[in-house]
């Protein structure tokens, strides 16, 4: 199948850019462009989106904003956002992340693995550039308002073994080093990963990690 990609940017050289770079992979396609926040919001509603190729600094709405909106909208609950952006701040990450974004990448990054980071976020998995690393978004989501804690899903839905996978998922682990962590196979660490999800509510790995922290389960400077 291939991936449909909105481009929201509000350089459109850029969009351009990334427009060839996109479409010369079979597998993906760019169906839209968006050079505001508010248009992405639109876009994504209209022009049955698979994944949202997000900047931050945009007029109108910014990226961020735009990425709460798409991730709360009920009709685009298969929509991935992956942020792409010039400021690789730990502010924006961690703003990026609890805002529903299911990657976040800076603008450098060479274009096979944008190409790459557009398939693992589509397909499910959460990205986040070299910058920002599991003891970074832990600095920043170990302390959530205390309205986001209760309203946080409760852990005692998880059985023992699906909390010891949401800690390594924390931890930044693939499917396959949890399998190897816990002497199982990829399949069976993925059902793992797979019913966690489902009964916490979250829409891929990277809210599994915000919830990891925020509900205190995993805390700064814990290793798996």
């Amino acid at each position: 199948m291939t991936i449909r990609v909105l481009l929201a940017d509000d350089q459109a050289l850029l969009r351009g850019t990334f427009r060839m770079l996109i479409d010369s992979a079979p597998d993906l396609e760019v169906v839209a462009e968006a050079g505001t926040g508010r248009e992405a919001v639109r876009l994504a509603r209209t022009a049955r989106v698979d994944l949202v190729l997000m900047d931050i600094r945009m007029p109108e709405l910014d990226g961020l904003e735009a990425t709460r909106l798409i991730t709360a909208d009920e009709d685009l609950a298969g929509v991935k956002v992956l942020v792409l952006t010039t400021f690789e701040s730990e502010e924006y990450v961690a703003e990026a992340i609890r805002a529903g974004a299911s990657g976040f990448l800076g603008k450098g990054i060479n274009p096979e693995e944008l190409l790459d980071a557009i398939r693992v976020v589509a397909a499910g998995d959460a990205l986040l550039s070299p910058a920002a690393t599991k003891a970074l978004i832990g600095r920043f989501l170990a302390q959530p308002a205390p309205a986001d804690r209760a309203a946080l899903p409760r852990l005692d839905v998880l059985t023992a073994r699906e909390q010891e996978v949401v800690t390594l998922v924390a931890a930044g682990l693939s499917n396959d080093d949890i399998a190897e962590r816990l002497f199982v196979t990829p399949l069976t660490a993925k059902t793992h990963v797979n019913r966690a999800m489902a009964k916490l509510g979250a829409r891929d790995r990277a809210q599994v990690v915000v919830i990891a922290y925020e509900s205190g389960l995993v805390r700064p400077g814990s290793s798996a």
